[in-house]
């Protein structure tokens, strides 16, 4: 499904019942990092998986945009689908997303997991731009995946078929657009603002996550945040270990009262 948010196709996919868990991914992925987490948590929930701007099957502008207006496509979705509360997830820079759509909508969210979780701009933002307009999205996108994974996954059978199902779609992808998304994360720095935050907070990292220190300053300064480390997984720990991730996930949910005792 689309939705036309900031006058852009967004494309998202439901799945299940329930309340609704919105979850939004990481650069350079699309909405199936979440491919487990949907498998999962769609037996409880109204699980509305979505593809940012640059990704997937959404529109790729490659004029520049803000963090901001990346958040109000998410925003657009749940209007679409009359989400009035929800659960929020995201990855990276889809965590900046979720944290800033918690500070600016606590009435919305009623949880967040931030998985990477860091409240500033990220680290290697002029790399990573370089990468994708200069070297090009043939050579850079697989070299990206392989450094937000532990060590070792990308040599393993299953690292190997999961890290090549997303280049397979780079003939979808603009290296200008994805470079877009780096200076819209990189032009927002949320750092001052956690401590006003009202919506109860999870931060996951992976043991090897290049943003474990920020990620764990982050939910330092939230009020009654929780913090989680996934051991031998890099960034991307919901794709590495998602037996584990969601363990954390249903534990945050049930002290939150947000898990169904049984599936909907």
């Amino acid at each position: 499904m689309y939705s036309t948010a900031n006058s852009l196709k967004i494309y998202y996919e439901v799945s299940g019942e329930g309340f609704p868990f919105v979850m939004v991914h990481a650069n350079p992925f699309d909405h199936n990092l979440w491919m487990y987490q949907i498998a999962h948590f769609s037996t409880y929930f109204k699980v509305i998986a979505i593809d940012i701007r640059g990704y997937g099957r959404s529109d790729k502008p490659s004029t520049p945009f803000t963090l901001k207006d990346m958040a109000d496509d998410v925003l657009g979705v749940c209007r679409d689908e009359g989400v009035t509360e929800a659960i929020l997830g995201g990855v990276s820079v889809g965590s900046g997303m979720a944290l800033l759509l918690g500070l600016d909508y606590p009435e919305l969210f009623k949880a967040l997991i931030l998985v990477g979780g860091s409240s500033g701009p990220g680290g290697a933002i002029d790399e990573r731009i370089q990468g994708y307009t200069k070297v090009g999205i043939e050579k850079y996108h697989i070299q990206h995946l392989k450094e937000l994974v532990a060590p070792d996954f990308p040599q393993t059978k299953l690292g190997k078929y999961l890290l090549n199902t997303y280049v397979e779609r780079d003939p979808w992808l603009s290296g200008e657009s994805i470079a877009q998304i780096f200076r819209a994360r990189g032009g927002t720095d949320m750092t001052p603002r956690l401590g006003s935050m009202k919506v109860p907070t999870l931060v996951i990292n992976g043991e090897y996550d290049n943003s474990l220190k920020a990620g764990q300053r982050t939910a330092s300064l939230i009020p009654g945040a929780m913090h989680r480390i996934l051991p031998k997984t890099g960034h991307a720990c919901c794709i590495e270990d998602p037996a584990g991730f969601d363990e954390f996930v249903t534990e945050f949910l049930r002290a939150n009262r947000l898990l169904p005792s049984s599936p909907s």
